[in-house]
């Protein structure tokens, strides 16, 4: 089970990813040609950075998620995931 600080800390990178949303469907558009959705992108370039953040997480102690972890780690992204499309859609550039 994910810890509630661990929780908070996903919450506040998807707060943080959702408010730099531009910037992210910004670097997305460099690669339209090869990617051709550029807000799909956008999204698995979030998605990535946040899960890359929670690795991190475990990793700087010395820990694995276990696959209950990953999976609640999805549902946790699944919850936000609307909000974050919305921001990508939303963002202007």
């Amino acid at each position: 089970m994910i810890s509630a600080s661990t929780k908070s800390f996903i919450d506040s990178l998807v707060d943080y990813y959702i408010s730099e949303a531009a910037s992210y469907k910004q670097m997305a558009k460099s690669y339209a040609d090869e990617v051709g959705d550029v807000s799909a992108a956008a999204f698995g370039i979030i998605l990535g950075s946040i899960y890359s953040a929670f690795i991190q997480s475990y990793t700087s102690q010395q820990q694995k998620p276990s696959l209950e972890d990953m999976q609640e780690f999805a549902q946790l992204i699944k919850k936000r995931a609307a909000q974050i499309k919305r921001s990508i859609l939303d963002a202007s550039s």
